[in-house]
């Protein structure tokens, strides 16, 4: 009798390399126990035990065809590995790309003779499963209006070689349920413009509803309508669509009217909204007394803290944002006349998203009650403590459990940087040991979004009514109305001041101005100044990595253009111009002016190691702005103050670029570039011949 058991260590030992691959080998210790016949089998002897060390190999990078053939070539299919590639190969191909691949190699193991039945019945069916699980996994990768090439094709596919499978009829339901949803979305824009005068009427007939005023709103109907709204949008974000390179190109739109990141985007908005308001309603009346200001300013608070029971991370953040936006955190009058409670309370609140040591206490927060019935709210003041444990004891009492909502900024913050730091190709190969490290933090968002799943609440139409017609405000109007209420210490020396949260916006105008409040720990892009966060990367990188990664992380705030807490405004307006740079690496800031691309004041964030060379940045700039060209056709400039120095071609960027100043770049083609000199030297002529 023999019993098998393996090690708990794995050991990495060495580096292979195949034609279109690397390979990291992995070394496992199999130990077998053999029994004796006549052993006892009441004690647990053996007679002797033997062991070996077993080799296997994983997948470090590739080409498309190698990553592909991975996951059916070892004649089964690992569950992990596919996981991992279905979630991440958007940001390196495209849904027909790999589709093509996969059935043109069923169609040439079904043909090849040369391969032994019982393996080419494993390969084919491995192919199979992989398709039947991509469909239903992802079925929006095959959501291509109104023609649907990806199904049609793998439609056809079926009904030609998988006659006896259920393939072909999961395809055309599914092919049919995308048009009934796509009809349905249309026939509701088009019954939404008929109705408008049927709606008048409606309105006009039906009861009267007295329009509500913030104060009179009981706290737990905003906290649960706020998460009621968050946890809908959180349930329908599309994991991929957090991609660092997916999010990059957030801009860009895809088919009618579909931008990249869609699902993000309604998560951010969303945020956005519920931060301006905060504001909006502290501030709106500059005539009301300093104790009615503090009773908005402590019910705010109170909201908040309700949002903390119902673990509802996103509208809390950005109640706190708003709390913490200049505009409002100036207003010493209002904040000096709160209990001491209250201010207890806001200040533990505040901690939860403290910037120290990359956000650890609200990842340390959200990983110990992500799936927790109840959240483990505790508090140094007395009286909270207690009326945190009367609360407590009513949801066990009641047999309430409470879902969870996170920050999503914190996940877009690891994919962004996760993104940034580590390169998209590995000796020419795509990186899959990158996409590796993404899945991770998408893993982390599926759960959380099962966990979003148990909130009961229904939509208060009366109160979104009252939410969307609150008037808020920009920037400058913001701090304005702030100055209105209470004037600036230093009149004589009166200027306008950064706002926390960033630009505001009125009802109806948030998409201009979406990326500007949802921040610090949160946002990665800025669209006016590409701004790029810190990770927390648990699994290996190379030295040089890991002390960009810790050194980016403590120039961080310096870096955002909005910051979210005042004290961290306060350190970031000494230092704002001062660019992250350590002797190995440094981010710098691109733009790109090269046909058929518009002109754009917009920057993205890349890294640049000291041994990167011109060719090496440019192509870079290219695979970022997914841009197809060769870096030759290319040049390299940093923007300075009142002029640009050209980078030559066969240099190292980091050492002849210009220290001084910001780390800004434009990328543009020779042609524009020699047009735009002789442009500048016959401008110069014309100037010496009027002199």
């Amino acid at each position: 009798m023999m019993k098998i058991s393996l090690d708990d260590v794995t050991r990495f030992w060495r580096e292979e390399r195949d034609e279109g691959a690397i390979y990291n080998v992995f070394l496992k210790r199999v130990t077998y126990h053999t029994l004796s016949e006549n052993e006892n089998k009441s004690t647990n002897e053996f007679s002797h035990l033997m062991w070996e060390t077993q080799k296997f190999r994983v997948i470090k990078a590739g080409t498309l065809e190698k990553l592909v053939e991975y996951l059916y070539i070892r004649g089964e299919m690992d569950s992990s590995y596919m996981n991992v590639f279905l979630a991440t190969y958007r940001t390196f191909s495209s849904t027909e790309e790999v589709l093509a691949l996969l059935l043109d190699r069923y169609r040439a193991v079904k043909t090849n003779k040369e391969v032994k039945n019982e393996l080419q019945d494993v390969q084919l069916r491995t192919i199979k499963s992989v398709l039947s699980v991509w469909i239903d996994t992802y079925p929006e990768d095959f959501r291509e209006p109104p023609t649907y090439p990806s199904l049609r094709t793998l439609e056809s596919f079926a009904f030609d070689h998988l006659p006896d499978s259920d393939m072909a009829i999961r395809v055309k339901h599914k092919m049919e349920r995308f048009k009934k949803e796509d009809l349905s979305k249309s026939e509701g824009r088009i019954e939404f413009h008929f109705n408008l005068v049927d709606e008048v009427d409606h309105m006009i007939a039906a009861e009267y509803h007295k329009p509500l005023s913030f104060c009179d709103i009981p706290n737990q109907t905003v906290a649960e309508q706020l998460t009621y709204r968050d946890a809908e949008l959180f349930k329908r974000v599309v994991p991929h669509h957090c991609l660092g390179a997916v999010w990059a190109r957030r801009a860009r739109k895809v088919g009618k009217g579909n931008t990249v990141a869609g699902s993000v985007l309604a998560t951010i908005d969303q945020f956005n909204r519920v931060s301006l308001r905060v504001i909006a309603t502290i501030l709106k009346n500059p005539d009301l007394k300093t104790t009615h200001r503090m009773k908005i300013l402590q019910k705010w608070i109170e909201i908040a803290q309700e949002m903390r029971h119902l673990k509802n991370f996103s509208s809390l953040k950005a109640i706190i944002s708003g709390l913490q936006a200049n505009s409002v955190y100036r207003l010493r009058k209002a904040w000096g006349l709160l209990p001491k409670e209250s201010i207890a309370e806001f200040e533990e609140l505040s901690k939860i998203f403290s910037n120290e040591n990359n956000q650890l206490a609200s990842r340390n927060l959200l990983m110990k009650e992500a799936t927790a019935k109840f959240p483990d709210v505790d508090s140094s003041n007395k009286t909270l403590r207690r009326r945190n444990q009367m609360k407590r004891q009513s949801w066990i009492d009641n047999g309430v459990v409470q879902g969870t909502v996170p920050y999503l900024g914190t996940f877009l913050t690891d994919l962004t940087m996760i993104d940034t730091a580590l390169s998209d190709l590995t000796d020419g190969l795509i990186n899959f040991e990158k996409r590796r490290k993404e899945f991770e933090v998408l893993a982390q968002i599926k759960l959380l979004q099962s966990a979003s799943q148990i909130y009961t609440f229904k939509e208060n139409e009366q109160f979104w009514a009252w939410f969307d017609a609150v008037r808020v405000y920009d920037e400058n109007e913001s701090y304005e109305l702030s100055c209105a209420i209470e004037l600036p210490t230093d009149i004589g020396t009166k200027t306008k001041r950064k706002q926390t949260t960033g630009s505001g916006v009125r009802p109806g105008k948030a998409d201009q101005n979406r990326f500007s409040v949802f921040m610090c720990g949160g946002v990665i892009y800025d669209d006016k100044a590409s701004n790029t966060s810190s990770s927390n990367l648990d699994s290996p990188v190379s030295p040089n990595t890991a002390k960009i990664l810790l050194n980016l992380n403590k120039s961080l705030c310096l870096q955002m253009s909005h910051s979210s807490s005042t004290s961290s405004l306060q350190s970031c307006d000494s230092d704002n111009s001062t660019p992250f740079k350590s002797p190995d690496a440094c981010v710098i800031k691109v733009s790109i002016e090269a046909s058929p691309t518009p002109k754009s004041h917009v920057y993205k964030s890349i890294m640049l190691y000291n041994t990167d060379h011109t060719h090496t940045v440019i192509q870079r700039v290219l695979d970022k702005y997914d841009i197809r060209g060769k870096e030759k056709d290319f040049c390299l400039l940093q923007v300075l103050p009142d002029s640009e120095l050209s980078i030559p071609e066969k240099v190292n960027v980091f050492y002849a670029m210009n220290n001084n100043g910001d780390y800004k770049f434009v990328l543009r083609t020779k042609k524009e570039q020699e047009a735009l000199t002789q442009s500048k030297k016959r401008g110069r002529r014309r100037l010496k011949l009027t002199l």
